[in-house]
């Protein structure tokens, strides 16, 4: 297992309230960290990867929650939905233009609330993305930051494959950084998140 979703899970839903919400959540593709179990208006999950979408939709079709979500497979920029809060999940360091996308978000929605890397977080480092992770970081703060919050958990991997099957889809520098631990079992590597409402 890697990171402890429970634990993410729990952080988010303790930091803020989506209840009674339309909530549009970028980079949703695959898991997503935000509770099923929380009441929203409507949820709308959008990711530019539709296979990632279609993952999304079996894993909620297993769990009996087809047709609770609205897919919508497309760049965040095209999107032109309304809605209470634009969520954005550990992938708004993945735009082109971090600034630009918050500034896009805000004309969606009153609340902007963003799950992310910290910067300096070892695990951005093994991930190749610390660079993205610290662009994304200083536009939010040019954006102007209302509430943040800042965790620490572990990225545990039991031998070094399954570090290797992680990271190596980030490129040849992660793969490279985790050669480290070849070897290796029991891996742990610190990872920072923060929750930013702008």
């Amino acid at each position: 297992m890697a990171a402890d979703y429970g634990k993410l899970t729990g952080n988010i839903c303790r930091f803020y309230d989506f209840t009674n919400k339309v909530v549009l959540v970028v980079g949703a593709g695959r898991r997503q960290l935000l509770d099923p179990r929380i009441r929203t208006k409507k949820l709308i999950a959008i990711d530019r990867d539709a296979e990632a979408l279609r993952e999304l939709e079996k894993n909620l079709a297993a769990d009996g929650k087809q047709g609770s979500v609205e897919l919508v497979a497309a760049n965040f920029e095209e999107v032109t939905l309304p809605g209470d809060v634009v969520y954005f999940e550990f992938c708004l360091h993945e735009t082109a233009d971090p600034y630009k996308a918050l500034v896009h978000a805000k004309s969606l929605a009153p609340d902007i609330v963003v799950f992310d890397h910290l910067p300096g977080s070892d695990w951005a480092f093994y991930a190749a993305e610390e660079d993205k992770v610290r662009h994304s970081a200083e536009a939010m703060e040019r954006f102007g930051v209302r509430r943040r919050e800042t965790f620490r958990t572990e990225q545990r991997f039991l031998e070094y494959a399954e570090l290797l099957a992680k990271v190596s889809v980030q490129g040849a520098i992660a793969t490279q950084r985790a050669q480290r631990f070849a070897g290796a079992t029991n891996i742990v590597i610190p990872m920072g998140y923060e929750l930013v409402l702008l």
